[in-house]
C-alpha cells in the first residue's frame, strides 16, 4: 500500500448508487489515481457505511489509501487509510491521536498559511487549500490564488494538494506552481471516460509543465 500524496487525488461524488460510485472509482484507479477521498454529503450514516466499505476494499485491492472525508468514526469503523478533515470536523489533534500511525491525516486550509502552520505541526501528513478555481460543488468557497500554493510549497515538508474547479486544462498552471496532487471531483467523475481522464491527469504529473 503506497501511502505517498502525488498526483491524482480522486474524490468520489454524490452517488446513491453503490455499484454506479464502486465502478466509476475502480475507473479511476485503473486511470492512475494515487489516492481516494470517500466524500458524500447527501447519504444517510447506513449508505455511507455501505459505500465506504465497498471502496475500502476496492482501494485496497489497487493498492491505493482511501481517505474518508470529515468523518473520523467511519474512518476507524471500516478501517480506512486516514481521514480528512475541514475546520468544523473536529480537532486536528483529537484525530491524530486517534488514527495513530501509520494512517494519514489531511487537514483542508483554504486560502491560510497560519492554519498550515497548524495543521503541520500538530501532525498532519497533507495539507490542501483552494478552491484554486471556481467550483461548481462549492460555489461559494474561498478562493486561494496561485501564490498560496507557492508560498506553502516554499513553507511546508508535508505534502501540498490543490482543490476546487481543476480541469485537465488549469491543473498544469498548479502543478508549475509546485502542488503534490490535485484533488479532482467533477473533472474526473462527470467525464464521459473515467478512465481516461484519470489516464490525463496522471500524466500532467508525468511531464515538464
Amino acid at each position: 500500500m503506497s501511502t505517498s500524496i502525488a498526483g491524482l487525488y480522486a474524490v468520489t461524488p454524490d452517488l446513491a448508487e453503490t455499484d454506479a460510485l464502486c465502478r466509476k472509482v475502480e475507473a479511476a484507479l485503473v486511470g492512475g489515481a494515487a489516492v481516494v477521498q470517500y466524500r458524500n454529503k447527501t447519504a444517510s450514516a447506513a449508505l455511507r457505511h455501505e459505500q465506504a466499505s465497498r471502496l475500502r476494499a476496492l482501494c485496497k485491492d489497487h493498492g491505493v489509501p482511501l481517505i474518508v472525508n470529515d468523518d473520523l468514526a467511519l474512518a476507524l469503523e471500516i478501517g480506512a487509510d486516514g481521514v480528512h478533515l475541514g475546520k468544523d470536523d473536529g480537532a486536528v489533534a483529537d484525530a491524530r491521536t486517534r488514527l495513530g500511525s501509520p494512517r494519514l491525516l489531511g487537514v483542508s486550509c483554504y486560502d491560510s498559511l497560519l492554519r498550515g502552520d497548524k495543521a503541520a505541526a500538530l501532525g498532519a501528513d497533507y495539507i490542501a487549500f483552494g478552491s484554486a478555481y471556481p467550483s461548481h460543488v462549492k460555489p461559494d468557497a474561498v478562493r486561494a490564488g496561485l501564490e498560496v500554493f507557492a508560498a506553502a510549497k516554499r513553507r511546508f515538508s508535508v505534502p501540498v494538494v490543490a482543490i476546487g474547479g481543476i480541469t485537465l486544462q488549469n491543473a498544469s498552471t498548479l502543478i508549475a506552481a509546485g502542488v503534490d496532487a490535485v484533488a479532482v471531483i467533477s473533472a474526473l467523475f462527470d467525464a464521459p471516460d473515467v478512465r481516461e481522464a484519470a489516464r490525463s491527469f496522471t500524466a500532467l504529473f508525468q511531464r515538464p509543465t
